[in-house]
């Protein structure tokens, strides 16, 4: 039978979590037409993957709580006929592609969902068949999942659903995780499945400079329980709170219509590039690690304090550093100093190398050949107590450093775990803008608080060197700012930083230098502006606009036109 063409409606939802004395969504009324492309922003906490598992049931079904109001898509109730009522109607892809994945070989992923709703063999067959193709993943259909790049994966994730052949297709963050390539390659699909197959997209995202040009309207989320900001992107972002660094770029200086691609962009470009001074001199962060201060914008230091003894060597000494998983190089022949107060993005595509590298500096894993020096030490002679208790890692999933019952336990534990006195826990929270979260359960906060809460626990020991795994999945504009606030004011302190990241507007605030790694190589070092502007790839949206690297932010270029910010 074929499927009518209806949309979503959402009328006057609201939802609580289990034992949450504020809604998650507060009478939200929400109507997306059929073959809509729509975009879900807001800050981190407001509810987008909240609103988003409304659609398919897994709220209240899954989650529990209390939901009133009434929500339909293409006519169904999910909140009568939960997920499995919904799966052949609404695709669903979760943050974390691995989490919705049951099988090892990517053709029987494709498969799995068809057999749980016994399709015949045929069709199952046919419809694999079509979906390798839609998302020219074909060259992957015997490969095992754990194999597969970050973005391979969340192709499969997509298409695992696509064989059901769903009118709705349903993300949450499918970039999060993505290197740039990858995101553009997977926004791509999601577009062409818009355009030539008619599916309603509905997406939340963080990183609006990846997305919004794609979509046909938006919905902003603010904080607070504040109703849905519906409309067109243009006119949504141009007055939302939270904005890409190109639409700020144009809100400031007063560009008509605000660009939403590097494309529009490029019509006020040669006009300002004209308009600023040509010796527009690079923020002092450019000259390389600054000395330690006091404050960083108008925020108190809140960090416990950093006493480095000894000659000045460098924090981290890895030196020809091998690693193979399951007979395959992850790591090949890596040598990387970063100095005392220098910040470092280990960048490249998904699979080259960069996680497995934090994990052998942090002692998780041990290089099988080549050596690792930390703070003077050898790592081979020490213990993961003792590295962890001279350097910070937050990995790429923050929840498994939660386990406490409230998030300011996970900063007393960590007190008691290092034997160093127990602090006042609160300006860090603060700092963080965790204050209002501090008794809350840890794994029932969003994705992005899960983060800072993870941050917190490692920053109230006082780390020497502190190592972040995709720091900012889950992190909206502001909380962004916070945390570059926060690691300026390490690396003042002398506190060596390396973050492996795909967020390249990070980069672009806050390192010293980019190392990108390739197939278990280290292929470009260099400072971030020389680096960022000789590539095409790892650029933030300021310098692909105009190409100088003298302009890598919204400040930057303010700072270049001596108007200020």
């Amino acid at each position: 039978m074929t499927k009518r063409p209806m949309g979503i409606e959402l009328i006057g939802v609201t939802y609580h979590y289990p034992n949450q004395k504020l809604p998650a969504l507060r009478d939200v009324s929400l109507r997306v037409s059929a073959g809509e492309f729509l975009l879900v922003m807001g800050p981190s906490g407001a509810g987008k993957s909240t609103l988003l598992r409304c659609l398919n049931g897994l709220v209240p079904h899954f989650h529990g709580g209390t939901i009133r109001g009434q929500v339909r898509v293409a006519g169904r109730d999910p909140v009568a006929l939960g997920p499995r009522g919904m799966s052949d109607l609404v695709g669903f892809v979760f943050q974390d592609p691995e989490a919705q994945f049951v099988t090892r070989r990517v053709e029987d992923e494709l498969a799995f969902a068809m057999e749980n709703h016994n399709l015949p063999q045929t069709t199952m067959r046919k419809r694999v068949e079509e979906v390798l193709d839609q998302l020219s993943i074909a060259h992957l259909r015997h490969r095992r999942v754990e194999t597969l790049s970050g973005g391979e994966r969340q192709r499969v994730a997509i298409g695992s659903v696509l064989t059901l052949q769903p009118s709705v297709l349903v993300l949450d963050e499918p970039t999060s995780q993505l290197d740039p390539q990858a995101a553009e390659e997977v926004l791509t699909i999601l577009q062409k499945l818009n355009e030539d197959l008619g599916l309603t997209i509905v997406i939340s995202e963080h990183r609006l400079e990846r997305v919004a040009q794609y979509a046909d309207r938006v919905c902003y989320l603010p904080a607070q329980g504040q109703p849905p900001i519906v409309g067109d992107p243009r006119q949504v972002l141009a007055r939302a709170e939270l904005a890409p660094p190109l639409v700020q770029l144009g809100r400031k200086l007063g560009w008509q219509p605000v660009p939403l691609t590097i494309k529009e962009g490029r019509a006020f470009a040669a006009d300002l590039l004209a308009t600023a001074r040509p010796d527009s001199p690079l923020p002092p962060e450019a000259d390389g690690p600054a000395q330690a201060r006091t404050e960083v914008g108008d925020s108190r230091i809140i960090f416990p304090q950093v006493q480095i003894a000894g000659p000045p060597s460098p924090a981290i000494a890895a030196r020809n550093v091998w690693y193979r998983y399951n007979g395959a190089d992850a790591l090949r022949g890596v040598s990387l100093d970063v100095e005392r107060g220098e910040l470092v993005a280990l960048m490249g595509r998904n699979g080259s190398g960069k996680s497995t590298l934090l994990k052998n500096i942090v002692g998780v894993l041990r290089p099988q050949r080549g050596r690792i020096r930390i703070l003077d030490q050898d790592t081979g002679k020490m213990s993961l107590t003792e590295i962890t208790r001279r350097v910070g890692f937050v990995p790429q999933n923050p929840g498994r450093l939660l386990f406490s019952e409230t998030v300011a336990d996970e900063l007393t534990f960590t007190c008691r775990a290092h034997q160093i006195p127990q602090a006042d826990v609160h300006p860090l929270l603060d700092r963080l803008g965790l204050s209002d979260l501090a008794q809350a359960y840890p794994r029932d906060l969003s994705t992005g608080e899960r983060q800072r809460a993870a941050l917190a626990a490692i920053l109230v020991a006082g780390p020497e060197i502190l190592l972040l795994d995709e720091p900012t999945r889950g992190l909206d504009y502001i909380n962004k700012e916070q945390l570059t606030a926060i690691l300026t004011d390490l690396r003042r302190r002398g506190v060596a930083v390396v973050m492996a990241t795909h967020d390249v507007e990070l980069v672009a605030r806050c390192a010293d230098r980019v190392v990108i790694l390739g197939e278990g190589q280290v292929v470009v070092d260099g400072p971030v502006r020389e680096v960022m502007t000789g590539s095409l790839i790892f650029a933030s949206q300021i310098n692909k606009l105009l190409r100088d690297d003298r302009f890598l932010t919204v400040e930057d270029v303010l700072r270049g036109l001596g108007i200020g910010d």
